[in-house]
């Protein structure tokens, strides 16, 4: 049975969320716990518990993209977004840079390797979304263990 390695991408945009939204829930039960008698406190504590909970059912509603490899192919995971290739049909990749980092890959002619848009579109797109806390470093290690080299960006051959 083959091993597979698995990389999530971590998700602090969720983190974020969830710590807020249980903050808000605890503040909130404070604040009607310390002044009970008092009507403004029992709604403001309505309105924090209220936020509160919006945020932590966002927070755990939001999924983090997840890469894998097997001794045959490369996976990527986005929620229901699913893309698998082929091993050897990857001819290299690179990190794009920017808030969000993505991933793209490269057939073994250097092309861009097309993927199906994540949200049912009519486009397709050439790269896969991280997440902006995806370390680059780590992406590399992953796509070395998974035999996949960098694209060379210089223009000249050395």
């Amino acid at each position: 049975m083959p091993e597979t390695v698995r990389m999530a991408c971590p998700a602090g945009r969720k983190h974020v969320e969830l710590w807020s939204g249980y903050t808000l829930f605890v503040l909130a039960v404070l604040t009607v716990v310390l002044d009970p008698a008092h009507w403004a406190n029992i709604v403001l504590g309505l309105l924090l518990a209220l936020l509160g909970a919006a945020l932590i059912v966002h927070g755990h509603r939001i999924q983090a993209p997840v890469m894998e490899f097997d001794t045959e192919e490369f996976r990527y995971t986005l929620g229901h977004y699913s893309v698998s290739v082929v091993l050897e049909e990857i001819g290299s990749y690179h990190v794009l840079p920017g808030r969000t980092r993505s991933l793209g890959l490269r057939d073994n002619t250097g092309r861009p390797m097309r993927f199906p848009s994540l949200h049912n579109r009519r486009t397709a797109r050439s790269y896969l979304p991280l997440t902006g806390m995806t370390d680059p470093g780590r992406v590399e290690m992953f796509m070395a263990a998974a035999g996949i080299p960098p694209r060379d960006r210089s223009l000249t051959q050395h």
